[in-house]
């Protein structure tokens, strides 16, 4: 209090005028999504096809969850911790594609190797994932998506992973989809094969987070 006391009521900052005039570098980033390439933006009836297909999908996760988290998981399948990040990169997403190895030896036709391929997105294990998981999941994939090429593992996972998030939105996991859809946009942009099946999933991305989770603003306008 006696410090308080001894403090001016009214303080004046000096400002320096000439530090105002320099140019201020200001970032802004792109709210909306790019645009498909030419022929390949979506229909308005398959988006409102692929929005009901995903909310039976949901429903249906959402009335089976306890059934599915009380199946037992088989003997290979341990779960990382929500906090390690590189476990679920490679559990989701494999050695393969997080080592990135294209080629697959002779040796892996006699079965599947899940720690090679990845663990596909399991309804008993989604089921056992609580609302933090995912969305730490869903970040790690994200951040993976962002400097990696899109896979059909990784693809999988993202659809899943959206089917688990809980409606209403928290802040981070409204943050990450607009990140996931954006950056499906620039890779659908900078396909250079026009891989149909690609563009295909990226579109419906796209969709799922623009349509059904309400960004309308990320839409894509149909064809």
């Amino acid at each position: 209090r006696i410090e308080a006391a001894r403090c001016p009521d009214v303080v004046v900052a000096q400002i320096d005028p000439k530090k105002l005039k320099k140019k201020q570098t200001v970032n802004i980033s792109i709210s909306g999504c790019q645009p498909a390439p030419e022929g390949y933006s979506p229909t308005l009836k398959w988006q409102q096809q692929q929005v009901a297909n995903f909310s039976a999908v949901r429903q249906s996760l959402n009335k089976h969850r306890n059934h599915w988290r009380s199946q037992h998981l088989d003997s290979n399948v341990t779960m990382p911790k929500s906090e390690d990040e590189e476990g679920w990169k490679k559990f989701c997403l494999g050695e393969r594609v997080y080592s990135e190895i294209d080629a697959l030896s002779d040796n892996e036709n006699l079965g599947i190797d899940y720690i090679k391929v990845g663990f596909p997105p399991l309804l008993s294990i989604v089921s056992r994932m609580n609302q933090a998981t995912v969305t730490s999941v869903l970040e790690y994939l994200i951040s993976w998506f962002g400097e990696k090429k899109f896979t059909p593992e990784l693809g999988r996972w993202l659809y899943a992973l959206l089917a688990c998030l809980e409606k209403p939105l928290l802040p981070e996991a409204h943050s990450l989809i607009r990140q996931l859809a954006r950056r499906c946009s620039e890779v659908r942009v900078l396909e250079e094969n026009k891989n149909e099946e690609q563009i295909s999933a990226l579109n419906l991305i796209i969709c799922l987070v623009s349509r059904y989770f309400d960004q309308r603003d990320l839409a894509d306008e149909p064809s």
